[in-house]
């Protein structure tokens, strides 16, 4: 396969990466990471490197068009972005102490154990309209959006913010350590421990996974595990992808954003565990 090949096969693959990323919130590299290990055979950590390129880039397409409609809620979103941060910085240092095998497994069991969850709240109650979460109330972490596929603006309130900035922090490293976003372990967190709507938890990630990415690339950047050939077209093609992704959220309805959240989940993560159990 030539240069030119490889560059235009790649870029055309983001693409979709960055529609179905921006989508679920968990960012391009969701696609890029198992499509340059398994289809391309190239190394997990330069797969990494330029997949957390691409997550800068979902989040700048995808994030500003949610931002401006207004499903994503800052003040979460900022709240929640110190631990994960936090955790960004914990996960890219461990990356130079952990084989690659034992990354692909992670990876795996990570995915699967998210999918399960978000699967399992599909028939959930609405939407909380009472939270007694001290430091929600303090902070005003609570929002409204409008919903384009029921015609109607959503009140929602958010509880269990402790539970929400540990998991935050463990998604930090999730995406430190595996390029991809940590919206596996975000996307959840505010959709579970949370009670965000599925929308909102979906746009939220969206705007943070930039910066979690932005805070751990540097590590990959100075260690020479961000290879431009690789990079530059996967950048490219999710930022187009992503602008795309974020026009059809507000068209779906929020199980079927779910859905979506869960079968991306399973299938990626099926792939990655054989990889790391049969090598």
């Amino acid at each position: 396969m030539t240069l030119l090949t490889f560059v235009l096969l790649l870029f055309a693959i983001s693409i979709a990466a960055g529609v179905l990323g921006s989508l679920v919130g968990l960012g391009g590299g969701i696609v890029i990471v198992p499509v340059l290990t398994i289809v391309f055979g190239i190394d997990i950590r330069l797969a990494i490197g330029a997949s957390l390129i691409s997550v800068i880039a979902t989040s700048s397409g995808a994030g500003a068009t949610y931002v401006r409609e207004r499903i994503t809620n800052l003040r979460a979103g900022m709240f929640l972005e110190v631990a994960t941060t936090t955790g960004a910085v914990t996960g890219a240092y461990l990356t130079t102490l952990l084989p690659a095998r034992f990354l692909f497994i992670l990876f795996g069991v990570v995915l699967l154990y998210s999918g399960v969850a978000v699967y399992r709240k599909r028939h959930a109650a609405a939407v909380l309209t009472v939270s007694h979460d001290r430091i929600a109330n303090a902070l005003k972490l609570h929002g409204s959006y409008y919903d384009d596929a029921e015609q109607r603006e959503i009140d929602y309130k958010v509880t269990g913010t402790p539970v929400g900035l540990a998991m935050m922090y463990v998604a930090g490293m999730v995406s430190a350590l595996l390029g991809i976003g940590s919206g596996a372990l975000k996307v959840p967190a505010m959709d579970l421990a949370m009670h965000m709507p599925m929308k909102v938890s979906t746009a939220t990630s969206n705007f943070m996974i930039g910066v979690t990415a932005a805070a751990s690339a540097g590590f990959y950047f100075a260690r020479g595990q961000i290879d431009p050939y690789i990079a530059a077209p996967v950048a490219a093609g999710v930022l187009g992808g992503a602008i795309g992704g974020a026009r059809l959220l507000g068209k779906l309805q929020g199980n079927t954003v779910r859905l979506i959240f869960v079968a991306v989940l399973a299938i990626i993560a099926l792939e990655m565990l054989q990889r790391g159990i049969v090598g």
